[in-house]
């Protein structure tokens, strides 16, 4: 299984430690092992609800210190990757991260224009297993809130968003080739999501990773060639106008016998404290 954020390697698993070895001291930007594979270029004024997870101390100035990506569920709630959150990424226990902020409205990194929205606290569920990477959400309450326009609605359990063969979008900055490449504006790539079956079966466990079709969903082409990659984690994966996924691990990027796997966002609803606040359809 690999994250697909990648700082450090305090907290994660053997396996994982060994493949993304990154050192803490000045680390770069885009920490998410996940990017658009595939994709093209988009507008934050036409996905406003897609935000980059930022901290220019922690990763740099350059690409606003992106390390991950983040969907705006509320005016003043981003939900994103559990595991965005942890030490092995962010080199220290995320409550002492003084500059942790949401970039929002913003196409090009290295760019002018939208906000930048300091990270007031987080949440992450009691019940996630950094081991298994599940379930990976996490909830950032925002300092000041955001226009109600740019909130994207989270498709609930048993919504048709789901079902196998709906076509997909996912969002990000990270990595365009799975070489290095970060992009310094947002891209989306089309995907399908896929039977549990077929994620099941590339994700049997071991070295690669267990898919958990419970809190897990998987998608990508047939084919291969358009998936997330690194620098994506916390990302969206929109389906029929809703949230349906967030950028989670993988292996490679772009495989097609390694689907992206995301967080299935409806399984993780019920465990958010009073609800999502302007959440529903």
């Amino acid at each position: 299984m690999r994250p697909r954020s990648v700082r450090g390697t305090a907290g994660l698993p053997a396996l994982i430690a060994a493949v993304i070895a990154a050192p803490l001291v000045m680390p770069s930007s885009a920490a998410a092992d996940s990017v658009v594979i595939g994709g093209q270029e988009v507008s934050a004024d036409t996905s406003p609800w897609v935000v980059a997870l930022s901290s220019r101390d922690r990763f740099g100035a350059a690409r606003a210190g992106q390390f991950c990506g983040g969907v705006v569920v509320s005016p003043t709630t981003v939900m994103t990757a559990a595991h965005c959150l942890s030490p092995a990424v962010l080199g220290k226990d995320v409550r002492l991260v003084r500059d942790l902020r949401v970039v929002s409205g913003r196409s090009d990194l290295e760019g002018e224009g939208g906000q930048e929205v300091a990270v007031r606290s987080s949440w992450i569920p009691p019940e996630y297993d950094p081991e298994a990477n599940s379930p990976d959400m996490a909830l950032l309450t925002l300092s000041e809130a955001l226009p109600s326009s740019r909130v994207l609605p989270v498709a609930r359990e048993g919504d048709e968003a789901y079902a196998p063969g709906t076509e997909a979008v996912v969002y990000g900055w990270g990595d365009t080739t799975g070489a290095g490449a970060y992009a310094p504006t947002l891209r989306a790539a089309r995907v399908s999501v896929l039977p549990d079956e077929k994620c099941a079966t590339a994700y049997p466990g071991g070295a690669d990773g267990r898919y958990t079709p419970a809190t897990m969903l998987c998608a990508g082409d047939e084919a291969g060639g358009r998936d997330a990659c690194q620098g994506d984690s916390g990302g969206p994966l929109v389906a029929r106008g809703r949230l349906i996924g967030l950028v989670s691990w993988g292996s490679g990027c772009g495989r097609p016998d390694g689907p992206g796997v995301y967080t299935r966002v409806s399984a993780v609803l019920p465990s958010v404290p009073g609800g999502l606040p302007d959440a529903e359809d």
